[in-house]
């Protein structure tokens, strides 16, 4: 193993995945190119970065990243009843359908269909990951220093 160690700013090489303490795999590189960064860029979420800090390059480690370190907790106010005639006579709802919706801002705001009737459509607006557990795997390929 290497002598050189992750640090704020580094220029990191990795594999990782992440997945569920169910097993299920949101998402790997483990069998593709691997992720190039700079530590604290703002591309991974601080919660990860946190976890790769002080590794040495070459070391492969899991970690469980909580709720409140990853996608946040879920926040019961994100879930929104709408009336149904806000949606196209036409389209099919089904749960577990992601819409997209346009905020304030008009921004893109995606939204999954929890349940829905004749009346009303139930939208959770959550993160999907939202209030899960990550398990965090990763092996740090390279560390080289800010450019």
């Amino acid at each position: 193993m290497s002598d050189k160690v992750v640090a704020e700013g580094s220029q990191l090489t990795i594999h990782f995945s992440l997945a569920l303490r169910d097993g299920s795999v949101i998402d790997s590189n483990f069998d593709a190119k691997p992720a190039t960064f700079t530590l604290g860029d703002g591309n991974m979420l601080q919660g990860f970065e946190r976890c790769l800090i002080g590794m040495r390059e070459g070391q492969r480690e899991s970690f469980v990243v909580l709720p409140e370190h990853g996608f946040g907790q879920s926040n019961p106010n994100n879930v929104q009843i709408i009336p149904r005639t806000a949606f196209a006579a036409d389209m099919a709802l089904a749960e577990g359908l992601v819409v997209s919706f346009a905020d304030a801002q008009k921004a893109e705001l995606p939204g999954v269909i929890k349940a829905f009737n004749v009346d009303q459509v139930t939208v959770d607006f959550n993160h999907p990951l939202a209030g899960q557990d990550i398990i965090f795997d990763v092996q740090v390929v390279s560390v080289g220093s800010e450019t």
